[in-house]
């Protein structure tokens, strides 16, 4: 009797070996792709002019920390700002996340973060520093103020022109604006992003570093 012994060649074929270095490559060809067409949107944004909108009056409030900060602490820096409240419940958690988001492409400039909350009452200095630790907010680079309601809201409305309104929401919440502001060196206002918006940030980053290159150190 005749035993016949079949043996499988397991050995990879060179169609199999392509096939899955393919897909290795696909994803992070993609990924290469996105991050170069962003680069890009950045470089050409940055070409643009940008307008002025007017200076941000003195003000001075409380910081998370409790100690008072104001304009003062911001002269001469270029600074992005935003309105938010700790118990938001819409859009403020998004607009935190994006300023949040931009510490790290600005960590080698002395970019400046400043949140206004437009519910002082609620918002204590330590209310907003669990606040800030919640997210990762750099110390000394990111101030959330809280004081006087009526000085806020006259700042938001009056020196930034932006609407806000006391108890105004559904559930008697305040309304504010979910724009962020960018400030030059000299206190000017320099641009409004839709913190709501997808590319917001690409285009807050872009307005950013054009001031960064126009108004050097």
């Amino acid at each position: 009797m005749n035993t016949t012994f079949v043996t499988t060649d397991r050995t990879p074929t060179r169609s199999g070996i392509a096939w899955k270095v393919t897909l290795i490559l696909i994803p992070l060809i993609t990924l290469g792709l996105l991050l170069w067409l962003r680069h890009l949107e950045v470089n050409a944004l940055r070409q643009r002019t940008i307008s002025s909108y007017g200076t941000v009056p003195s003000f001075q409030f409380t910081n998370q920390n409790g100690q008072p900060f104001g304009l003062a602490q911001l002269a001469g820096k270029i600074w992005i700002a935003d309105f938010i409240y700790t118990t938001c419940p819409g859009p403020c958690p998004m607009i935190s996340s994006r300023m949040s988001e931009m510490q790290k492409p600005l960590e080698k400039t002395e970019v400046h973060f400043v949140s206004f909350t437009v519910d002082p009452e609620r918002d204590t200095p330590q209310m907003l520093r669990e606040y800030a630790n919640r997210l990762q907010a750099e110390p000394g680079r990111w101030d959330f103020l809280t004081g006087p309601k009526p000085a806020i809201y006259d700042l938001s409305e009056h020196g930034f022109k932006l609407a806000a309104a006391e108890h105004a929401g559904e559930n008697g919440e305040p309304l504010h604006s979910t724009r962020m502001i960018l400030v030059d060196r000299r206190g000017q206002i320099r641009g409004y992003y839709d913190g709501t918006e997808a590319d917001a940030v690409t285009r807050l980053l872009a307005d950013t570093n054009h001031l960064l290159k126009e108004q050097p150190r």
